[in-house]
């Protein structure tokens, strides 16, 4: 039992870095570069935790494999936790289930790159245990849940959004729960949201000399409003009558938000976010009045789109011109490395990952949602079915907030659809387990 132990211990974290050791270097994402200049820089800019920045900030001297033995470390621990407070810890178990989410998901890649995601699934677990096996876990690591879980939705907006959706259905929920929801519980999964977000603004405050929340959300919004046409259609109809900086822009405008925002496009003449916010949120705020209908409808095939563009990779093998640039700016000793990883050297392709990864995602979906209905028919929620509920209301929520707000894109799927194989997976165990104590008793 002790070798099975250790075996899990030390396979478990190895094989969740793995995709990093074989790069060479922690895996990077265009997001990366505006989390790492945050200490540099000394100000705020959209969508970029100073938090996570910090956090980052901390691993450079090792090559920001400090970072990826945090990330692995805290994803063993979290899923070992959970299987612990199901009643499911046997170690051998724990090596199967591992090394099956890091074989089928996207745990390994999540957790070997320097990218927030890696912690939204992370946090959506701690909460869960927090609020529904709270009285199974010890003083110490109901501190680690709430540290984690505060750090977690300090690091990106959508992973706040997420769990302060799952707290409040909790809420919800008790009175007819009671046996399953502790309202400690929901204090401390409360108490830690709390946190996070007074982490960020003293972060904020602290890197910027200013008490702000990290700006960008209705540059966001915009950016998908215009993806769906939406802004070039209140362009027209107010142009004649109203000025505003892209009327002369508004039959150029380009197709996607991410190039309208990040690629070099009339966003960068007329000032981008300084120059911007003001009129984009003008505009974001006026089409939600004018539009009603066609909003509706636009937020709805988002949602839908997010929930099934689940696919691994996106972002890895695009050129990251601004990361790169950061990293050679800001840590030249980081430059020769980085530039010699094979993701630098476009040696990495998800195409064939994602022949398995894509249909296992989806089949976890079904089978959470089909736990779910089955614990709601038995009028019946037992841990399983509580579990696979919070996984369902996760990834629908995580599919309003960032297919809605920023657009569809597979990267905010696959941060999160691995907990729903995690549940899959302990809904099968649990099954067997059941049988082989049925076939006991016969």
């Amino acid at each position: 039992m002790t070798g099975a132990v250790w075996t899990a211990a030390v396979l478990i974290p190895l094989f969740l870095v793995a995709p990093a050791i074989w790069n060479g270097y922690p895996l990077l994402q265009w997001d990366t570069g505006g989390y790492l200049a945050r200490w540099y820089e000394g100000y705020l800019v959209p969508s970029r935790s100073t938090v996570f920045g910090l956090y980052l900030h901390m691993g450079e001297a090792s090559g920001f494999w400090l970072n990826l033995a945090i990330q692995a470390l805290a994803t063993f621990w979290i899923l070992q936790l959970t299987l612990r407070v199901f009643g499911l810890v046997h170690p051998v178990r724990l090596l199967i289930i591992g090394l099956s989410l890091i074989l089928t998901t996207a745990l390994p890649w999540l957790s070997s790159m320097l990218l927030t995601d890696i912690f939204a699934g992370l946090s959506v677990l701690a909460l869960f245990i927090l609020v529904a096996k709270g009285d199974r876990v010890s003083a110490l690591e109901k501190v680690l849940l709430v540290v984690l879980t505060a750090f977690s939705a300090a690091t990106h907006s959508a992973t706040l959004g997420v769990l302060f959706g799952l707290t409040l259905l909790g809420l919800l929920a008790r009175p007819w729960l009671r046996e399953r929801i502790a309202l400690m519980g929901l204090a401390q999964g409360a108490l830690s949201l709390v946190a996070g977000a007074l982490m960020l603004l003293s972060t904020n405050y602290a890197l910027s000399g200013q008490w702000a929340w990290t700006p960008g959300g209705y540059g966001v919004a915009f950016g998908r409003m215009m993806q769906d046409g939406i802004v070039a259609r209140f362009l027209n109809d107010h142009c004649g009558r109203e000025n505003f900086k892209l009327c002369p822009y508004r039959n150029e405008l380009p197709a996607t938000a991410d190039q309208f925002l990040w690629g070099h496009s009339m966003f960068d003449d007329l000032g981008r976010f300084a120059g911007m916010d003001d009129e984009m949120g003008y505009i974001v705020v006026h089409a939600l009045k004018d539009y009603p209908l066609w909003q509706a409808e636009a937020a709805l095939k988002a949602t839908a789109e997010q929930l099934v563009d689940i696919a691994t990779g996106e972002g890895c093998t695009e050129w990251l011109g601004h990361t790169y640039g950061i990293i050679e700016r800001y840590i030249p000793l980081q430059a020769k490395p980085m530039r010699a990883a094979r993701q630098q050297r476009k040696e990495i392709n998800f195409t064939a990952v994602n022949w398995l990864h894509v249909p296992v995602a989806l089949a976890s979906m079904l089978a959470v949602l089909a736990l779910l209905a089955f614990g709601l028919w038995r009028r019946r929620l037992d841990d399983v079915a509580l579990l696979s509920a919070t996984v369902c209301f996760t990834l629908l929520g995580n599919a309003m907030i960032c297919g809605i707000l920023s657009g569809p894109h597979d990267r905010y799927g696959a941060r999160l659809v691995w907990i729903a194989t995690f549940a899959a997976l302990i809904a099968a165990s649990r099954f067997l387990d059941d049988e082989a104590d049925d076939l006991r008793a016969a």
